[in-house]
């Protein structure tokens, strides 16, 4: 029986060594309110090694015999438990190992099993490597089984967010963007930190990277957001950049003088609630210089100027293929995907939140 086995694991760490971390089981608390503890003052790194490697064998029984539920009952209990007492190595392991036994048992991103994934995210500890292993796999894990091809939103913004707080923003990124409606100002958060680090000057390359996020996976909402929050941020930290705000009847926008890059980010959003080609192609002359400057941008703007505007990306052609078209009749040049037009009502530019 699978309490039985935990008992005796329980009981034989016991006899050895007192452990200094509380190991929780729902499947053996069930049947024995309350926790099975075992407390200790001391241990060494091979007490910890065996736990893990104990609590590994025992799982993997359970998931050979097909007892899912006991399977991941005991990692998640033992992973919390090793990364709780910062063993996050042997938790880490466990904790993928849990994700590997939830993709065999068939189980969907439903509240129990989410939530036991979120807890983990939650308790590993800060820069521990193989935390993003782990999220990689969680990620992958709900991209298959769940409703969302690009994983699960609460799961992307919680790993997102742990990764901001440990200032690792390119994993916070990556997470972020794919993330919940409170996403935009986690990354317009951590992108304002990571920008206070460089130079004055340079606020526009920091508030882009929480922008065309948003922008290239068809979140206008959220970019409009994360630009709000990381310019109010500007507005109220750094005296040294002065602002002027400009309204309208139909928007309300801000201008700073010595950053003209950022206007151009806020231009170019007012220009996509509005879905103007017309405005869009002014900014992009205008900006023109500065944005070469930058270097980095043009990719992304060709993408959001094709999905937000209808202005196709000039596709090379495949030489051989437009000979062989030639020849056969039937046209030359590449094939051609068709290209992703994003339709957007323009909200009420006062109401970016």
């Amino acid at each position: 029986m699978a309490t039985a086995k935990i008992q005796r694991i329980v009981a034989r760490q016991q006899e050895k060594y007192t452990s200094p971390f509380t190991f929780e089981c729902s499947s053996y608390s069930a049947l024995n309110p309350g926790r099975t503890n075992f407390n200790n003052n001391r241990i060494s790194e091979g007490q910890f090694y065996e736990a893990h490697q104990q609590l590994r064998v025992i799982a993997s029984r359970y998931a050979k015999s097909e007892n899912w539920d006991a399977a991941i009952d005991l990692l998640y209990g033992g992973a919390l438990a090793l990364l709780k007492a910062g063993q996050g190595g042997s938790g880490g392991d466990l904790a993928i190992f849990l994700v590997d036994v939830m993709g065999k048992s068939g189980k969907d991103v439903s509240g129990g099993q989410k939530s036991k994934l979120l807890t983990i995210v939650r308790a590993f500890p800060a820069r521990e490597p193989t935390k993003k292993r782990f999220v990689t796999e969680m990620i992958s894990w709900s991209s298959r089984v769940g409703e969302y091809p690009l994983g699960d939103p609460e799961l992307h913004h919680v790993a997102g967010s742990s990764f901001a707080e440990e200032f690792e923003p390119y994993d916070a990124e990556r997470h972020l963007a794919l993330g919940t409606k409170d996403s935009p100002e986690q990354l317009a958060k951590c992108e304002y930190e990571w920008y206070i680090q460089d130079e004055p000057n340079t606020a526009a390359l920091y508030a882009a990277r929480a922008i065309f996020p948003y922008l290239l996976v068809g979140n206008l909402r959220s970019a409009n957001k994360a630009h709000l929050i990381f310019t109010s941020r500007l507005n109220s930290s750094n005296r040294s950049v002065s602002v002027q705000e400009v309204s309208s009847k139909s928007s309300d926008i801000r201008v700073y003088p010595i950053l003209p890059l950022l206007n151009f980010l806020g231009l170019l959003l007012l220009a996509t609630q509005r879905g103007s080609s017309d405005l869009y192609k002014q900014l992009a002359k205008h900006y023109a210089p500065h944005v070469k400057e930058v270097g980095v941008w043009d990719d992304a703007l060709a993408q959001v100027g094709e999905m937000y505007f209808g202005i196709r990306i000039p596709r090379q052609g495949n030489p051989l293929f437009d000979m062989m078209g030639s020849m056969m009749g039937f046209g030359g040049g590449s094939p051609k995907p068709k290209p992703k037009k994003v339709d957007v009502p323009p909200p009420p530019a006062a109401d970016l939140d």
